[in-house]
This record gives structure tokens, C-alpha cells and sequence, in this order.
């Protein structure tokens, strides 16, 4: 089987899919977890997020070829991640995730939603992303104390900007699959079953791959492997 790449979001660490990646371990799957946290306080965020990208998978030795798996918002990061590692990626799943649009920004998509950021903002600096909803997600969503903890540990201080630039332009046409956590995300689902691809859906919350990665992990194997 494919080697997994989990990706975590640029809003939270790589905390948030740790217990995922143990998950699979454990029945078998080969995974590596990026670590993008150091890249996102100053603009320009995507050509920082991407080359923290390359720079990571640099280390790593893939003994197969990779399926990238992007978690919120990485999703539209994922065909830019995948022109980085060209040949070696076999496929892309999207978790809970956005679906790329190239060349639109985050303010064009979600103009109530940014406004509202940006005026939280603080010195150039969006809000912590669990700061964005009441009540709390990591306090209502993680019931592990230690997890809980390392995970707002890991929240990174993202700069204004990454809602405003335009997102990378590269395009991905290999196989890609979706899987849903939540209703929430029941749109990007069902256009990525418009689209052809696999999808799965789990009855679960945004932060499953953390607080509940086993059957994440069983889904998103049967998601890979119906990738080839």
C-alpha cells in the first residue's frame, strides 16, 4: 500500500493527527506526519507553507509512491504540495477538507467569515483557530487533558495575509478521494462525488483523526486503497 503523508491544517499542528498516524500504524499502514507549524506568521504564507513542504519530505524515504492526506484547511494546499513531490504521489484524499480552488483566496470565498477575522485581528495576526467558535473545539471536541493541551500548545499565530492571497494555481489530475467527518463539510463531499471521486462518511466531529483515529483510520484505508 501506499505510504500516507499526513497534512496537518496550517491552523492547528501536528498534534491534531498523531494519533492518526499511531492508528494506522497499527493496522499496518505506513504513514510520515509533516510538521508546517513554523511557516505561516509571516506573508507570503502558501510559498512558505509549500517550501516547509518540500523541505520536510526531503527527509523523508518513501518506499512507495504517496498518498497525500490533507486535513481542513490543507485541502486546497494539496495539488500545490503534490507538484513539490511530482511522480512519487499517487493520490490525494481530502479529510473534512476544502476542496482546492486555484487562484481564489479565502476573503473571495468567505467574505463574512474574514471580515469578522480580521477585525479579532490582533498586530497582523489572526485569532487561534480554536478562538473562532463558541464554544471552544478543542475544549468541547478533545476530552484528553494532554492532548487537549499539546494541541492548543501547537496552535500557531497565522498572519492576515494567508486569507487574502490567491491560492497556488497548480492542479492536480490524479486519483483523489474525500472523506467527511462532519455536515459541515457535506458540500465539498457531495462536489467530490460529482466529481467521480470515492467517498467515505464518518457520523463523527472535525478533530476525529485526534480523538477518535481508529475508524478515520480504517475509512481512510479503504479510501486508498480504492485510489489503487
Amino acid at each position: 500500500m501506499a505510504t500516507v503523508v499526513l497534512v496537518h491544517s496550517p491552523y492547528l499542528g501536528p498534534a491534531s493527527l498523531r494519533p492518526l498516524a499511531d492508528a494506522l500504524a497499527a493496522g499496518g499502514v505506513e504513514s510520515c506526519l509533516v510538521d508546517l507549524r513554523v511557516t505561516v506568521s509571516a506573508a507570503p504564507v502558501h510559498q512558505r507553507l509549500i517550501g516547509a513542504f518540500a523541505d520536510a519530505m526531503d527527509e523523508v524515504e518513501l518506499t512507495s509512491p504517496a498518498v497525500l492526506v490533507g486535513h481542513s484547511g490543507a485541502g486546497p494546499l494539496l495539488p500545490a504540495f503534490a507538484a513539490e513531490l511530482d511522480e512519487l504521489v499517487a493520490g490525494l484524499v481530502y479529510m473534512d477538507a476544502e476542496l482546492p480552488t486555484p487562484g481564489r483566496s479565502f476573503r473571495e470565498l468567505e467574505p463574512a467569515l474574514f471580515a469578522s477575522l480580521r477585525a479579532s485581528a490582533r498586530e497582523g495576526q489572526l485569532p487561534r483557530w480554536s478562538d473562532w467558535f463558541t464554544p471552544n473545539p478543542l475544549v468541547e471536541l478533545v476530552s484528553d487533558e494532554a492532548l487537549r493541551a499539546e494541541m492548543a500548545d501547537e496552535e500557531p499565530e497565522v498572519a492576515v495575509e494567508f486569507l487574502k492571497e490567491h491560492r497556488p494555481s497548480a492542479v492536480w489530475d490524479g486519483p483523489s478521494g474525500y472523506l467527511m467527518l462532519t455536515e459541515v463539510y457535506a458540500a465539498h463531499a457531495a462536489a467530490a462525488r460529482d466529481l467521480g471521486w470515492p467517498v467515505r462518511e464518518l457520523a463523527s466531529n472535525h478533530l476525529a483523526p485526534a480523538t477518535d483515529p481508529t475508524p478515520v483510520a480504517t475509512a481512510l484505508t479503504e479510501l486508498i486503497v480504492l485510489l489503487g
